[in-house]
Parts: structure tokens; sequence; C-alpha cells
């Protein structure tokens, strides 16, 4: 239906999408942040669970439709495609997010965001070793690979939520010497003065739930007609689903997270990065029960490649995560010049493979 518009209407939808997107986000953020301490939660797991999943749903929607539809080659793309991107979202949340106040990954008050990324380097390496089993093998008909991949999704959940009640060799509730005073919530961090009373739980969860609606619908249109414009300027949907459609489809997490920044939530905007990275590829059990065959297997070269990016920037972060550099370029960390740096090095990778 998209590829039949005309240009002018394609921009416009385009934009009007990503606008929705972006308040809707906004929103859920804030009711993010209240359902995760009154359901006990915590920001780790509200992060890596509710905002990551909700985030996430265009992906969701279009690969059920890609499954229903047997384009196994769009579902792969479409869950694999997005994960370097996402991880290149961190870097605008240390640009435009903290600016000229400190790197990101050195205001982080817990190490519970070191266990999410390592989450996605499991799930991710799960990824890989599924890619190269055959499609006719399988476990009570279900896909060895795709099980594994959310079995990993499941148990490390479960450690990250342990790790919120302390671990052995840390002292809880120490904060990490110079991040934010309390690693919780936006209104702890607002002034006494300008909070408000808090809305019911069942208002915040509306609105949670309508923000999640328009994220939805919003996301799905941004991403076909962006798919559409990419034919409108004929432009290689490899390169463009990789850069420009990816990057569109970020907004709800780049939306958030900003918002998560700016309430002074740093760990709630890292969950939901490394949360939505490590979701993501627990969908191939969804798209190969809805097609009926293993979807894993039919990831291209490109699909795998830019798995292996998403890797390599996951691990940047890690490391920034312990070392905490404080030195910033261009109004960033060390880490979030390097992921940059690496990315750029990475889509030239992808023109070679496209050719």
């Amino acid at each position: 239906m998209f590829t039949q518009l005309s240009f002018p209407l394609l921009l416009l939808l385009f934009g009007a999408a990503g606008a929705a997107v972006w308040v809707a986000g906004i929103y859920l953020s804030k009711t993010t942040d209240v359902l995760s301490t009154r359901l006990g939660l915590g920001q780790a797991l509200g992060g890596l669970l509710v905002l990551a999943v909700v985030t996430n749903l265009p992906e969701l929607a279009i690969t059920i439709s890609a499954a229903l539809g047997q384009h196994l080659e769009l579902a792969t793309g479409n869950i694999l495609g997005g994960i370097a991107v996402q991880t290149l979202v961190l870097v605008a949340f240390d640009a435009f997010g903290l600016g000229r106040q400190a790197a990101l990954t050195s205001r982080v008050a817990s190490l519970v965001p070191v266990l999410e990324g390592g989450l996605v380097l499991a799930v991710l390496a799960a990824v890989l070793l599924g890619s190269q089993l055959p499609a006719s093998l399988h476990v009570a008909r279900v896909p060895p690979g795709s099980l594994l991949i959310l079995v990993l999704w499941m148990g490390g959940l479960w450690l990250i939520g342990k790790a919120q009640h302390g671990l052995p060799w840390q002292a809880q509730h120490t904060p990490l010497p110079g991040s934010q005073p309390q690693p919780k919530g936006s209104s702890q961090h607002a002034p006494a003065a300008a909070q408000q009373p808090p809305p019911s739980t069942a208002r915040t969860a509306l609105v949670f739930l309508a923000a999640a609606v328009v994220t939805l619908v919003a996301g799905v249109v941004l991403e076909r007609s962006g798919d559409a414009l990419a034919t409108h300027w004929h432009l290689s949907g490899l390169l463009f689903g990789a850069t420009v459609l990816a990057a569109a489809t970020s907004l709800p997490e780049l939306s958030t997270g900003l918002a998560s920044i700016k309430a002074g939530d740093y760990q709630l905007a890292m969950s939901d990065i490394f949360g939505g990275n490590a979701f993501l590829p627990v969908l191939f059990l969804l798209a190969s029960v809805l097609s009926g065959q293993a979807v894993l297997p039919h990831a291209s070269r490109a699909d795998l490649y830019l798995t292996g990016l998403g890797m390599l920037l996951t691990c940047v972060y890690l490391y920034g995560l312990i070392f905490r550099p404080r030195r910033q370029v261009a109004r960033m960390g060390i880490d979030s010049l390097v992921v940059l740096g690496l990315y750029a090095l990475g889509v030239l990778g992808l023109l070679a493979i496209s050719r």
C-alpha cells in the first residue's frame, strides 16, 4: 500500500509517525519510572523488561506479519538489522542528553548494566550459533537455536533481578564514585517544591498503554513509509535499512532515553537500549512458531555481520561502564567516540558486503 503513495505524502507520513513516536516515548519513560517503582521491579528490570519490550513493539508487529506471510528473510533482517543502531543511540544520549556535564557511563550509579550488556552478548552469540544449524533440526518442533535464546534471556532476567538486591562483592546502597546520588527515578530528582501529587497506578497504567499503542501503530507506519521512501530514492535496501530506517525505528528508544536522562535516570536509559537488544532475538522463536519453520538459518551474511557489529559496540560500552572514563571529546565520553568510529567503519564494511 505504501509503495503506491506519492512522494510528498510518504514524507508527511514518515514525519508525522516520527513525531508521534517521539511524544509517546516521553510518556513511556515517565510512566515506566512510576510503574517500576510501584510494582517493585526496580530501574534495571523496568528498563530491561517493560520499557525495552514496549519500545520494540513495531519490530514485534512487523516480525509477526513477515512470519505469517512466510517472508523469513524480512523477519530476520527486521530482528537483527537495528541492534547496532540501537547501541549507537547511547552516543546520542551521551552527546545530547548530558552534553558537557560528564560521560554517560561515568554517571550510571550501578554495575547492573554490565550484566545487561553481558546478556546482550550471550543472546547474540546464540544467534550466531543458531544461524549455522540446519533448518530441519527441531527439538519438540521448536528450533534449538531459538529455544536457547529464550532460555538465556529468561535466565539473564532472573540473575539481573537478583543483582538488584545487592552483589556479594559490593556494599549494598553504596553508589559508585561520580555517579548520580540515587539510581532511581525522576520523582527523586525533582525539586520538592515542584513535585506534584503522584497519579494513581491505574491512571499511570492507562497512559502507559495509550503510549504503547501509539508507539506500535506509528512505529509500523514509520518503518513501512521509510521502506517506500528508499524505493523512491533508489537506495540499496540493505544500506538504507541498516542506517536511515534503523535510525528512524530507534526513535522510541531515543525519545524515552533522553527523557530518562533529563530526569536524572541514567541507568534506565542504558537498560532500555541493552534490554531492547537482548529482547529482539527472542522474537525468532515467535517467528518460527508462526511460520512453521526455523527462521534463524535464513539470516544473510549482512544480518550476521550486523550482529557481530552490535556485539563489538556493546563490548566497548561494557568496558566504559567498568572503567568509567571522565574525559570527554566533542561532548561525549571516550567510549562513545570509539563506538561512533567503529560504527562508521562498520557501515563501510556493509557497503563492501552489499556489492
